[in-house]
């Protein structure tokens, strides 16, 4: 998938373990996993919000675009 999650890099930087995080923003600590482990298909603007609030960054820092790689028909 070309969008990439980097809340385990936050989490390190931080110093915040995933079951703390989940707790402070009131969300499931498997829904969290999800996310963390690159599964989730979306994300909700208010789960964006209480994350990047929680850990004091920006959603810039928590997705990243990395394209797949191109196919060539050759």
């Amino acid at each position: 998938m070309p969008i990439q999650v980097n809340l385990d890099l936050i989490l390190v930087k931080r110093g915040v373990k995933l079951s703390d995080l989940a707790s402070a923003i009131d969300l499931t600590l498997s829904n969290l996993s999800i996310l963390k482990t690159n599964k989730a298909k979306a994300i909700r603007f208010s789960t964006l919000e209480a994350i990047c609030k929680e850990l004091d960054c920006q959603p810039g820092d928590l997705l990243e675009y990395a394209p797949d790689e191109p196919i060539h028909n050759e």
